[in-house]
């Protein structure tokens, strides 16, 4: 989860600022109709990412915790345990020993609050959001179901993203990514839950 935090923080900070979002059409409006916003929400991750030249995939899971307004927690626990907290003001990894690395810094890119509204965006299935920076196809599925294909807007981002697509209801239940390189990135989110609120350690994290 880290790498694809960081290649879409990197890839959006020159790119996002000055982009405007257009009017949303009618079909990716009751696509934004179907997709809750919760203030919290949690739910489990699995990520696999298949890198040109390797048969097989990378794969992680975990947890993640996205509060409103305040930033998203990704809790990966296996293969290696770390965390990756995005907030308005930076992007900060944390390994299993505990030593945190600020990965972005919003004191000297002030477009990170598009990254965070992108994010959100992407977590939330916030077209109005998205189709400021990609053109956004909406497919509208059974069960309240939806589908978005996703294609750059800039040229900016289009040397790091070729196109990604995100499927859902209520939630976003699968968001898949293929990069310019090729390499693509699977994940898939269940047990999705509103509660507990946020425990002490995850309310400094996002502060």
């Amino acid at each position: 989860m880290k790498s694809f935090v960081l290649a879409l923080a990197l890839a959006l900070l020159p790119a996002l600022p000055a982009l405007a979002a257009p009017a949303v059409p009618p079909e990716l409006a009751q696509v934004q109709q179907r997709v809750a916003r919760p203030a919290l929400l949690r739910a489990d991750f699995v990520q696999e990412k298949q890198v040109a030249g390797f048969r097989n995939p990378l794969r992680s899971q975990g947890q993640f915790v996205l509060a409103q307004e305040r930033g998203v927690i990704w809790r990966t626990l296996k293969p290696f345990p770390s965390d990756v907290v995005l907030t308005r003001d930076r992007i900060l990894s944390r390994q299993a020993d505990g030593s945190v690395q600020v990965e972005v810094d919003g004191r000297q890119q002030p477009a990170l609050r598009a990254i965070n509204a992108m994010m959100f965006a992407l977590m939330s299935g916030d077209v109005q959001a998205m189709s400021a920076s990609f053109e956004v196809r909406a497919e509208l599925l059974p069960n309240n179901g939806w589908r978005l294909h996703l294609t750059p807007r800039s040229a900016m981002l289009a040397k790091a993203f070729a196109s990604l697509q995100l499927e859902g209801d209520q939630y976003v239940r699968k968001v898949e990514i293929e990069e310019a390189n090729h390499d693509r990135t699977r994940l898939s989110f269940d047990n999705f839950r509103l509660a507990p609120p946020l425990a002490a350690d995850e309310a400094r994290s996002l502060e």
